[in-house]
């Protein structure tokens, strides 16, 4: 009999910060490229204006991951110490918690009671149970922090660079626009449908959701530069 293999998915953490990062990548400098070509005739000061956007907001996107991934790893700690404490010093709490999971799944007293009897044998086995079953936390890698900021920075670099290197070999700003927005708006609609795919939300659904908000984005920015620049 050929064994069962069950395959899933288990970078979902990598793939969050990819996804953060080349999402606002590809969304915030191409509206940004597209509502200054609203305003302005010339493809330098795009280029020039989208390169500084993509360096202070790769640093910043960047740092926000950073942030966010040491403050889980830090959360994690202190509800684990918390419940090191607990099932020393409120034992019998601790005990009718674990009935309380197993009730979740149907499971009665009586049969949860000879795997309680297990996890107090082991400690930590057990305060890593209530973690997990009673808390819904699981321990952050070694090193979270910095691989996610690193992450998030380098693909909200790589996006941001797709709206901008039609500006950068078109020196006439309305075709560099027409270019930026038919390789955005395909490099989006890959994105989306690979997203799709990995997560499993369906690709066209994704690539349809993530051209809809770029498109709108920098429509938006578009046209708001043009209205505010008929103003003297």
């Amino acid at each position: 009999m050929q064994p069962h293999v069950e395959k899933h998915f288990e970078s979902s953490a990598t793939v969050r910060d990819i996804v953060i990062g080349l999402s606002d990548g590809l969304t915030v400098p191409f509206a940004l490229a597209a509502g200054l070509s609203g305003a302005v005739n010339s493809s330098r000061i795009v280029v020039l204006a989208g390169l500084a956007e993509i360096a202070a907001g790769s640093i910043a996107m960047g740092l926000g991951g950073y942030l966010a991934a040491k403050g889980d790893a830090e959360h994690y700690i202190s509800e684990k110490q918390r419940e090191e404490r607990e099932v020393v010093e409120r034992t019998h709490d601790e005990e009718e918690e674990i009935y309380e999971i197993f009730e979740q799944y149907s499971v009665p007293r009586e049969n949860a009671a000879p795997v309680l009897a297990a996890l107090k044998q082991n400690p930590s086995a057990w305060v890593d149970f209530m973690m997990r079953f009673e808390l819904g936390l699981e321990e952050p890698p070694p090193g979270r922090a910095h691989r996610s900021a690193l992450t998030i920075a380098m693909s909200y670099i790589a996006g941001g660079l797709v709206p901008l290197v039609p500006y950068m070999l078109v020196f006439q700003n309305d075709a560099a626009l027409r270019y930026s927005v038919l390789v955005t708006l395909i490099a989006l609609a890959f994105f989306g449908a690979l997203k799709g795919r990995i997560v499993g939300s369906g690709w066209f659904r994704s690539a349809l959701q993530t051209v809809l908000i770029g498109g709108v984005a920098a429509g938006a920015a578009y046209l708001l530069a043009r209205l505010l620049n008929q103003f003297p």
